[in-house]
């Protein structure tokens, strides 16, 4: 335990609350003030509340790093609410802060922060100019260095405020988590605003969407035109394959007509089932379908098989609640049900069938580390990296087997996010910053001599 006394000023800013954001964080010693550590980051688009609260995270962060556990910290920061929420005496209404306080929650305990402060902005400042260089750095496309250089790499974070995902509800709630973060909420279907540094995203419980499935016609197109031998990969859990690469690193720009017909991937999320309902974590539990989930799966049947839809093949995850699913729409469109058990939910380990406050109050370190990267998995359970190694060789099948055809892939939150974040070339945080309404529809595209396209998302309409 060190026996120097350190203090953290952080602070976050939003150029449009929300907008461009980034953060900042400096560690001093508190006796002299002496500058140890500095953290800055562009966060992509976020709220100024996110911002500040990954500037926070950052601080404490390096603080650990510095001095390791039981450090004596004081935390200053000119944004009211941090400090207010963090030393308890204001709640925490907002739900897509819930996980990045959770976080930052989870490094205090691990630190001795002897008081938080609240300080007027112009006495931040130091702060302050970390957050706008960090800013000022993403708006050129670089990323921010100490010492106030950049290099020329373009950040990678990308934070958005927008959540991520529930159990078995297709969202995730307001995000959060530094150093590639991600959070997910149980059962809901929604992904609120996130959050994260280095990538991060937040999850907040029973936003609505299968994050965690908690159960929980072509016309024209456009190339975005990468220049040739861009990486394409932002995520790197696995590499996609080399037709879809070629496609994704297409040379043109502007609008133009597709040169091929598309492979089109009509992506279902399924019905309700007992467990969404409860909006609890639902992952390879295989609960049933409950009446209103069958009349959701019916709904969405006789919306599939009516004009403009012409379904060639419909495909599904080897679960119950999406097997139910799949069957009403292919009795309908007179077709057979394939299944692919790679597009199958995230198994949640010990978290299955569980609430997320109950996995709050049970695993709070683990569930930390799972809402603060995506390669962690629950207790005995998968990570959502794991989840995209399979959903991409999933994806990769049906776009080699039925090329030219229009597929129904019937799953979860999990999958489909997946496959619409690999689609828009996405980081993996991104899947917390997606909402899913149980029975919805969303469509990709996918041109061999092009890119793949999402042409719509999270459409309920036939439900309404």
């Amino acid at each position: 335990m060190s026996t120097t006394a350190y203090l953290v000023e952080a602070d976050g800013g939003s150029r449009g609350n929300p907008g461009p954001a980034g953060y900042g964080a400096v560690v001093m010693d508190a006796r002299d003030r002496q500058v140890l550590a500095e953290a800055a980051e562009a966060i992509g688009v976020a709220t100024n509340n996110v911002a500040e609260y990954k500037g926070l995270i950052a601080g404490l962060t390096s603080v650990l790093d510095l001095a390791g556990e039981g450090a004596a910290v004081e935390v200053r920061m000119d944004s009211k609410l941090v400090i207010e929420q963090m030393a308890g005496r204001w709640k925490i209404k907002n739900e897509g802060l819930r996980p990045l306080a959770i976080e930052a929650q989870a490094l205090v305990r691990r630190l001795r922060v002897t008081g938080w402060t609240w300080i007027p902005r112009e006495r931040n400042k130091h702060a302050d100019r970390l957050a706008n260089e960090a800013m000022d750095a993403a708006a050129k496309g670089l990323a921010w260095k100490a010492g106030g250089t950049t290099s020329g790499v373009s950040p990678t974070s990308g934070d958005v405020s927008g959540g991520l995902g529930s159990t078995d509800s297709g969202g995730v709630s307001p995000g959060l988590g530094s150093r590639g973060s991600g959070g997910v909420s149980a059962d809901s279907g929604g992904v609120s605003p996130g959050l994260g540094s280095r990538g991060s995203g937040g999850v907040s419980a029973g936003s609505g969407g299968d994050l965690l499935d908690r159960d929980a016609a072509p016309g024209e197109t456009f190339a975005t035109g990468r220049p040739a031998g861009e990486q394409t990969d932002l995520l790197d859990l696995s590499a996609p394959s080399a037709s879809l690469v070629t496609a994704q690193r297409t040379k043109g720009s502007g609008w133009g007509p597709a040169t091929r017909v598309a492979t089109s991937l009509l992506l279902l999320r399924h019905g309700e089932t007992p467990l969404s309902a409860e909006r609890r974590f639902s992952g390879l539990g295989d609960p049933e379908l409950n009446p209103n989930g069958l009349a959701q799966a019916e709904a969405a049947a006789r919306r599939l098989s009516a004009p403009p839809y012409r379904l060639d093949v419909v495909v599904s995850s080897p679960l119950k609640r999406a097997r139910r699913t799949a069957e009403a729409v292919a009795g309908l469109a007179g077709l057979d049900v394939e299944v692919d058990d790679d597009l199958r939910e995230t198994d949640f380990g010990a978290w299955e069938g569980h609430t997320f406050t109950e996995i709050q109050r049970r695993w709070p370190a683990e569930l930390a580390a799972w809402l603060a990267d995506p390669t962690a998995a629950p207790p005995q359970g998968e990570s959502f990296t794991q989840v995209a190694r399979r959903v991409e060789a999933a994806r990769d099948r049906l776009l080699e087997r039925y090329e030219g055809r229009t597929v129904l892939v019937v799953s979860h939150v999990t999958p489909i996010k997946t496959l619409l974040r690999l689609a828009l070339m996405a980081p993996p945080e991104a899947l917390y910053r997606m909402h899913l309404d149980l029975a919805c529809l969303s469509l990709i595209d996918f041109y061999a001599d092009g890119p793949a396209v999402v042409k719509s998302f999270n459409d309920i309409s036939h439900l309404r």
